[in-house]
């Protein structure tokens, strides 16, 4: 299951520092998934503060597979999932956190 062939438009980004170029050159984004651990000049977690303070209205999911997070531990307002996670969770919970059902 892709998120394309879920009705999504994906922009990928390798690092933190692709993600904040895209964010910049894309004003209409308003959900961003990231994974924690990747590499560049900060990990997910501080990708997510960063897009939080700069892009208020951008939700945020953050995922790991070597760190276990509740959705209330996020210095964010999100949602965090374990890998490996449901796709079919990953994407009601997008679905929810744009206001799409």
């Amino acid at each position: 299951m892709s998120l394309e062939n879920e009705g999504f438009i994906v922009l990928e980004a390798s690092n933190a520092d692709d993600a904040i170029d895209i964010l910049n050159t894309h004003p209409e984004i308003r959900l961003m998934f990231t994974d924690i651990d990747m590499p560049g000049s900060m990990d997910g977690l501080k990708l997510a503060a960063a897009v939080r303070d700069k892009w208020p209205p951008v939700k945020i999911i953050v995922a790991s597979g070597h760190r276990q997070l509740s959705d209330e531990l996020l210095a964010v307002e999100g949602r965090f999932f374990s890998k490996p996670y449901d796709h079919a969770r990953v994407i009601t919970a997008m679905r929810e956190m744009l206001g799409a059902t």
